[in-house]
């Protein structure tokens, strides 16, 4: 029984679709992991990307993990003073 033309292009796509999937996953961890360890780039998100910080402070306080939100705003009002 000949193989059917459809089967490698369609081996072809899942495996695409995997790696674009990978490459989603650990773009998000390090989008996370960059801005959990930099006050800075937090700001620098606050300014360009709002709707994605806000998503990090609400995954947060999910977590049980409180006063980032809080923290980032004290020190960044003290930074314009």
């Amino acid at each position: 029984m000949p193989p059917k033309p459809l089967e490698p292009l369609a081996k072809k796509l899942m495996k695409g679709l995997i790696a674009v999937e990978l490459l989603g996953v650990f773009g998000a961890y390090g989008l996370f992991h960059t801005m959990n360890n930099s006050r800075d780039f937090r700001s620098t998100m606050s300014q360009r990307f709002p709707s994605i910080l806000e998503f990090f402070y609400k995954s947060n306080e999910w977590a049980g993990v409180y006063g980032i939100r809080e923290s980032d705003h004290e020190a960044w009002s003290a930074k314009q003073d």
